[in-house]
């Protein structure tokens, strides 16, 4: 997948919004559920996201959302269209929207229609700078 200029620019807006939830010690949530853009799917997570706000965005077809979970970060990955999302498809999302932090700090669960991948809050401000771009690209 290549990045476009505006996915690129929503990743870094994306990433300052929890580095700045992460430093205020504001729980990541997901948006409130809006029935009226509600799309029936498969399972219930194919269409989060599509109510605006800070923590989500798309990268080609698919689309993701970050949420808060205690003391994890979990980024939801889905496709547009309620179809299948490949392993290899939400990996390299996750990659455009971490990078810069190494690969074994984050854990995959692989789905169907869904894939998730969770990180500790605590190590994003060690490898992003406040910007949301890598301090060290990988």
């Amino acid at each position: 997948m290549s990045p476009t200029s505006e996915e690129k620019e929503r990743r870094a807006m994306v990433m300052r919004a929890i580095l700045e939830a992460i430093k205020s010690s504001r729980t990541i949530k997901l948006p409130d559920f809006d029935a009226d853009k509600s799309v029936p799917g498969v399972v219930a997570l194919h269409h989060i996201g599509f109510e605006t706000n800070a923590y989500a965005g798309s990268l080609g077809s698919l689309d993701y959302q970050f949420e808060g979970e205690e003391d994890l970060l979990h980024l939801i990955v889905s496709h547009r269209e309620g179809l299948k999302v490949s392993p290899t498809e939400a990996q390299e999302v996750a990659s455009f929207l971490l990078d810069g932090i190494p690969e074994g700090l984050f854990w995959f669960k692989p789905g169907e229609y869904t894939q998730h991948f969770y990180i500790g809050h605590d190590v994003l401000p060690e490898y992003l700078s406040p910007n949301g771009e890598p301090k060290v690209s990988s």
